[in-house]
């Protein structure tokens, strides 16, 4: 990545933009965060740069950066020219931190939120990027104890990935509903399927489901309005929940919980490149896409924050209600052919992550109970 956050905000869109309309079409790169955990207790512990200290000289260290708390880390796969290649690395980069963290007597936690370790208690890593987000944000980033799951998307074209956030963001809600596994939290059961993203993004500025822009002349008027009024002062302080990256020619969906397992989390990873790839090929074919009202789209994305797959969803094309899985099915099938081309396997999930939580709650189990199954199915995976 260039220094894109050290450049004057007009040189920084223009070689952006430039660098979109040169970019390669549908690499694909993933990131997943975790949370750093005391191995006995599975609470959260600030061990951060312990753990990038240990990974100097390996092959991981390349591919691994704080993100924000000092008891949470984040892998990347890394700008990848196929899915496959993307899914294997996950796996990989996975393996990589978990044999790390184990060196160091640390265990490793991925779903959307700690289900009982107090905000107050984690500490904000001492970088030049997390100390002016805490200067300008305060309660609301010491607050965002929250693990995601991120996929960059290489679009060619500046108005061409306009047109494809643009659509992305009418299926936030159904990626989110694919992806919950956080109704766990502050010591209670939530009732939320996706307490993450109640948290970050209802309490985040410049958050949630973005406008469409339609052109890249629009999105770059918008950015320039914010560094101009002194909204902004680093890109990257647009935290939506999709988002034209200025440091990358990709689009980066944001929307999706973490997940302890990590085949969903490839087949997740595979759904959100998937429907990006579809949406692009919509835009160059002339399809029509549904482009209902905001209101609508904040509507499925409460249903999604709720209730998960458990509840329903409104198609966005006729606001017709379906069974939220019965919805994400449909929605496969539209995606399917161009999946089929990219290799990828799309799959709707028996359970998400939140249901099997919310049913271990039913059952009597204790949160420390759930969180440690959570936490060995991770293990299992990552082998």
């Amino acid at each position: 990545m260039r220094e894109a956050q050290k450049l004057p905000y007009a040189e920084l869109l223009a070689q952006t933009r430039a660098e979109f309309e040169s970019g390669t079409d549908l690499t694909v790169a993933v990131e997943e965060e975790f949370a750093l955990l005391d191995p006995q207790t599975l609470t959260l512990v600030n061990r951060f740069e312990e753990v990038k200290a240990a990974a100097s000289d390996l092959p991981v260290d390349d591919h691994l950066v704080g993100e924000l708390i000092a008891s949470e880390v984040e892998v990347r796969t890394g700008r990848c020219g196929s899915f496959a290649e993307a899914s294997a690395l996950m796996g990989e980069r996975r393996a990589q931190l978990a044999g790390l963290t184990e060196g160091l007597g640390i265990s490793l936690g991925a779903t959307g939120t700690h289900p009982w370790s107090r905000w107050q208690d984690q500490r904000i890593i001492d970088t030049p990027h997390y100390r002016r987000n805490d200067e300008l944000l305060r309660y609301v980033v010491w607050r965002n104890n929250t693990f995601g799951l991120h996929v960059h998307v290489g679009i060619r074209g500046a108005d061409r990935a306009v047109a494809v956030h643009d659509g992305l963001r009418v299926f936030l809600p159904h990626l989110l509903a694919l992806s919950v596994s956080s109704p766990l939290v502050e010591g209670v059961n939530s009732g939320l399927h996706s307490a993450r993203t109640q948290i970050f993004t209802r309490m985040f500025p410049r958050c949630g489901v973005p406008d469409p822009y339609g052109t890249w002349d629009v999105f770059e008027e918008y950015v320039k309005t914010l560094y101009e009024t002194g909204s902004i002062d680093e890109h990257t302080q647009l935290w939506w929940s999709v988002r034209p990256h200025l440091a990358y020619p990709t689009v980066e969906i944001r929307i999706c919980d973490g997940q302890p397992d990590l085949a969903e989390s490839q087949a997740l990873a595979g759904f959100c490149y998937s429907l990006a790839a579809r949406i692009a090929r919509a835009v160059d074919e002339g399809e029509r896409l549904p482009r209902p009202p905001p209101r609508m789209i904040e509507e499925n994305f409460w249903r999604a924050i709720r209730y998960g797959l458990s509840g329903t969803l409104l198609d966005p094309g006729t606001t017709e209600v379906r069974a939220a899985r019965a919805e994400l099915e449909r929605l496969a099938a539209w995606i399917g052919p161009v999946a089929d081309e990219l290799g990828v396997a799309l799959t709707v999930p028996a359970t998400t992550a939140a249901e099997r939580q919310i049913a271990r709650v039913e059952e009597g189990w204790s949160l420390e109970e759930i969180y440690a199954e959570q936490v060995r199915t991770g293990e299992v995976v990552r082998g």
